[in-house]
């Protein structure tokens, strides 16, 4: 990577959306730990509850004695962290002044308390309030756990925990989506992004608005809009989804899938809005990415690419 923020272009391994969970917080008094990786950005409320104002994010006591507050997380999806955002955003006479993030990879479901071995991510830092503090990391292990310390206390409103997915091999046997996040596909390419990422159409589970989907801007010349997604592995694809859900007005008007070498796995193909499409791929190609062109323009809630890993 070129950029030292190039990371932020990979999934949010730590996100609500990939089913990532704050599995334990050594306090949370003003707000719930449970707010560090919500999907959307951090809200500002004038409002004040029973402890005070409230916070779109985590945020401790202020500290009385030696030591630094703490958040574990559990990521949706094992990886290799190539990035972090600690993101005080509305936080500014009360966000911690360092931070630093480790990570442990651990079998199956273990009790928090039970994590021993972490290893350094990102050393003790400096943050600035309300502001998106992002940090790249170069650490090659591969982790299902990250700690958030902060010091010595404070609120931060988000935890973002960018990297490259490494799900457990032993859960891709069979038919699975080798387009999805949390098997290890990635977007590769994409014409245009300007409403919303196209790796949304990557996530699990249906969407519930159409915020949720990949939006690009209208077009106003004779080209069309397109992202290519490197799938899991190299699979043979026995069927192919593509979801407009909840785009009523503008969803695209024709769809194409090809895979490596333009391999034809849907053809050019009208679409309808708000409708989930389901194609069969009768010959069973054997493919490393696949790209969606969508004619000439407009949103995909969900694209699915089902078969075996080979």
């Amino acid at each position: 990577m070129t950029d030292p923020y190039d990371f932020l272009e990979l999934p949010d391994l730590a996100s609500r959306a990939l089913a990532g969970s704050v599995v334990a917080a050594n306090d949370e008094l003003f707000a719930e730990r449970e707010n560090l990786i919500k999907p959307g950005p951090p809200s500002s409320s004038p409002d004040f509850g029973n402890k005070g104002k409230i916070y779109d994010g985590w945020e401790t006591r202020r500290r009385r004695e030696p030591g630094n507050d703490w958040a574990v997380v559990r990521l949706g999806v094992p990886g290799v962290v190539r990035g972090v955002v600690i993101d005080t955003s509305h936080f500014t006479g009360n966000y911690p002044p360092e931070a630093s993030v480790e990570g442990a990879e651990v079998d199956g479901y273990p009790d928090p308390g039970d994590i021993i071995d972490w290893v350094p991510l990102l050393a003790r830092s400096d943050l600035v309030g309300d502001s998106p503090n992002a940090f790249a990391v170069s650490s090659p292990a591969r982790v299902t756990h990250v700690r958030l310390s902060i010091y010595p206390d404070g609120g931060v409103a988000r935890f973002r925990v960018h990297g490259e997915c490494r799900p457990d091999p032993r859960l891709l046997t069979g038919t699975i989506d080798l387009a999805a996040t949390e098997n290890g596909g990635r977007v590769l390419d994409c014409s245009n992004r300007f409403y919303s990422s196209p790796s949304n159409i990557l996530l699990p589970g249906r969407t519930r608005t159409m915020g949720e989907g990949w939006e690009n801007a209208r077009r106003r010349d004779a080209d069309n809009d397109h992202v290519t997604v490197g799938l899991a592995g190299r699979g043979r694809v026995r069927r192919i989804e593509i979801d407009t859900s909840y785009f009523v007005g503008n969803a695209p008007g024709w769809a194409m899938v090809t895979g490596d070498s333009e391999v034809e796995l849907v053809a050019r193909v009208r679409l309808q809005p708000d409708t989930r499409h389901h194609f069969v791929v009768d010959d069973g190609s054997e493919v490393d990415t696949v790209r969606l062109d969508v004619y000439p323009d407009g949103g995909i809630a969900r694209l699915r690419v089902w078969g075996e890993l080979v």
